[in-house]
């Protein structure tokens, strides 16, 4: 327990600037008057009883008000000047009918009052009040016993006193001697004020590193109930003596002032410079979270105990205290805060930190029963999520493009994706799911609202990634099968994980991403194309009829098909689809505009091996996993009427092609007819057929378009070839 404090000199209770309000008596600057008795004109100049009632009573109600604006120490030790000045009076007072002019120290050039000091006024009053009358501890002053924080016996004496002299104003006995009421209703006022200052100064050491024990905290209860009981209203005659001297809220506007000291504390050790950036706000929270956490545990465990055993509640003034404290702090912090990580922090303390049950470090203590105002005020917490947020655009932005960076460097690198789990690898999707993941569960952490917006920011900028990713690529010199396969696994992860995860913030999504999808699988079977197109060029030539020139095309189709096997299955198969469908396309367009044209004996066994090639070609792609067996047929049924040798049946076969391919036209089907030279007639008799066949699939609607079944349409059919039909 901290020792009583030894009395020291401080700064005036009054301002210089007030005249009319009588000065207090402090050490060294008394003047001794003369030693006769004032005369008739000295009396004539006192101002009256009103004039001293007036200004004591707002000396007494100005020190109360604004008890949360000035120092309490100020206040105390302007109060113990007076209390050594009137106990000094006590050994070298001048005669009780002498009077003594005193001047205020540091009020400039102020004008002196004239002012009586009443031999022993500590002690007794001038009119008789005796030691014993004092309290139980005879000879101990009301200063001594405030010194000695004996706060409840100085009260009473203090309260008697006051009752004392009511009472003798009541009974007229200050008719004639109006300032010597004026003074000993100056002194209880003063001694009021300086137990007020007490109770201040034992709410500011209460929380410091020596603290103060249960029974000065007890002490500090009892005489505000104590006063609240003696002043329970203000009287109707308007007595400034017995006006309630509102000391709950003088102990609560000194228990907000101890918060506020306690909570600018965190970070005031910290050197200049050592505070900025995130982790240097990330540690001042720190401090301050656990300063205000040891506070608030000292508050319910050692604080509060002491007050409610005295039936006084201290806990919700010291919580709603700190909270204050600790908002006006953040609100400082805010004002301060740069950038998208420091803004983040402030918002996660806030939301997540300060607002935790577990904030105090215990399960049984929380930071309070009822819902607390809000920390931020809902306008400064929309601002600072607005900021965030601008500044996290800007960071998402900034992400992407080093994740671009990053994948351009492998690019560079020349080195082949890995394989994972059977799949081509690129650690694109991993690094967006990531970024993406990262910020919406950090803003998740904040709000809801937060997290909509974070998600909406992520996908805005992942929709003007993607575009930007195909174009780099495709400029790049790392365009090979596993680096096309790698990125199209990589595309259809995000298509498919974010926009289940996700659906309504990334539908937009998905229209780039199978945009950039299907531009590296036509890459993919570009590169095929390459290889293989010269290959078609033997094919139906009189030297193809004795040469396996299917083998080495197909050998291409197999090595590419490898790749296909580390592709995702939706697109892996796609692809291998469409290449199922260009080997067949360039075969039947070879056949439709021959080189060489076969006769007799050539002519059947151009159709064998064609049948055969079919087969090959059908059994290749099956065992590759190609499922579009719908093009078994095409190159068959054109074998089978090249090679027919009953014409009657040429009919048949060509009704077979047409309704298995609807996209046939009729320019294919004379070109067809064309490499069997059936004669003029016949040919326009199944032509005409034919004709029909087809008038009735596009009333039907079926033009073999609509489940992506094209083949014939995209061959085009030279000129010439029709006019041989013809």
């Amino acid at each position: 327990m901290p020792s009583p404090r030894t009395v020291t000199s401080g700064s005036e209770l009054h301002s210089p600037k007030e005249p009319v309000e009588p000065q207090t008596p402090v050490r060294g600057t008394r003047r001794a008057s003369s030693g006769d008795a004032p005369s008739a004109d000295r009396e004539d100049v006192r101002p009256g009883l009103g004039t001293f009632r007036w200004a004591f009573s707002r000396t007494s109600q100005r020190a109360a008000g604004r008890a949360s604006e000035e120092d309490p120490g100020r206040l105390w030790r302007s109060s113990r000047f007076l209390f050594r000045s009137l106990r000094r009076a006590l050994d070298d007072s001048p005669a009780p009918d002498q009077c003594q002019a005193t001047t205020v120290p540091g009020a400039g050039h102020g004008p002196e009052v004239p002012s009586r000091a009443p031999d022993g006024v500590s002690q007794q009053w001038a009119t008789g009040l005796g030691p014993e009358e004092l309290g139980p501890e005879a000879g101990k002053s009301v200063a001594d016993l405030i010194t000695e924080r004996q706060l409840l016996e100085a009260f009473k004496q203090l309260q008697h006193l006051e009752t004392r002299l009511v009472a003798e104003k009541a009974s007229h006995t200050f008719e004639q001697n109006p300032t010597g009421f004026a003074r000993r209703a100056m002194d209880v006022c003063l001694h009021y004020d300086g137990l007020a200052a007490e109770i201040a100064a034992i709410v500011r050491e209460t929380l410091g590193p020596d603290g103060v024990d249960a029974a000065e905290l007890a002490e500090v209860a009892h005489v505000v109930r104590a006063e609240e009981e003696a002043h329970p209203m203000s009287p109707a005659d308007g007595d400034f003596l017995r006006t309630p001297r509102r000391w709950r809220q003088h102990w609560e506007d000194a228990v907000r002032r101890s918060a506020q000291e306690r909570v600018q504390q965190a970070g005031a050790g910290e050197a200049p410079g050592t505070a900025e950036g995130a982790s240097g706000l990330a540690r001042l929270l720190a401090e301050l979270g656990g300063l205000v956490r040891r506070d608030l545990q000292k508050v319910q465990l050692e604080v509060q105990p002491a007050y409610a055993a005295a039936g006084f509640p201290a806990w919700e003034a010291y919580l709603h205290a700190f909270h204050g404290a600790v908002a006006q702090r953040l609100q400082e912090l805010v004002h301060e805060a740069h950038g998208c990580e420091q803004l983040y922090i402030l918002l996660d303390w806030a939301g997540n930190v300060y607002s935790s049950p577990n904030f105090l470090g215990a399960p049984d203590l929380t930071l309070s029963t009822e819902p607390l105002p809000p920390l931020l005020a809902p306008a400064v917490w929309a601002q600072l999520e607005s900021d965030y947020t601008s500044f996290l655009e800007t960071k998402i932005a900034s992400c992407f493009d080093g994740i671009l960076q990053l994948e351009q460097s492998r690019w560079a690198a020349a080195k082949a994706p890995d394989v994972l789990q059977g799949r081509y690898h690129t650690p694109l999707s991993i690094d967006v799911h990531m970024l993406v993941a990262e910020h919406v569960k950090a803003a998740g952490a904040i709000s809801t609202e937060l997290e909509a917006t974070t998600l909406k920011i992520c996908a805005r900028a992942l929709g003007l990634f993607v575009p930007r990713f195909e174009k780099a690529f495709l400029e790049s010199e790392a365009l090979s099968e596993p680096h096309l396969g790698a990125n199209i696994n990589a595309c259809e992860e995000l298509r498919t994980s974010l926009l289940a995860r996700f659906p309504g913030t990334f539908a937009e999504l998905e229209k780039p991403l199978v945009a950039a999808t299907c531009t590296f699988q036509k890459r993919l079977l570009h590169g095929l194309q390459r290889d293989v197109q010269p290959l078609f060029k033997v094919l139906c030539t009189k030297a193809w009829l004795t040469q396996d020139s299917l083998q080495p095309l197909m050998d291409k189709v197999v090595t590419f098909a490898r790749h296909l096997e580390h592709v995702a299955p939706p697109r892996g198969q796609e692809t291998l689809q469409e290449a199922h469908r260009y080997v067949v396309r360039e075969y039947l367009t070879q056949v439709l505009r021959p080189r060489e044209r076969f006769r007799g004996d050539e002519r059947t066994a151009g159709s064998h091996k064609m049948g055969l090639e079919a087969q090959a070609i059908g059994d290749t792609f099956q065992g590759l996993g190609s499922e579009a067996t719908w093009l078994g047929q095409a190159i068959r049924c054109v074998a089978d009427i090249l090679g027919e040798t009953s014409k009657d049946n040429i009919q048949r076969h060509l009704e077979t092609l047409i309704r298995s391919y609807p996209d046939i036209r009729q320019d294919h089907v004379l070109a067809i007819l064309a490499l069997r030279r059936l004669g003029r007639h016949r040919n326009q008799r199944l032509l005409q057929h034919a004709q029909d066949l087809l008038r009735a699939a596009a009333t039907a609607g079926d033009s073999g378009t609509s489940e992506g079944r094209v083949l014939f349409e995209e061959i085009e059919v030279p000129t010439s070839v029709l006019i041989t039909c013809i």
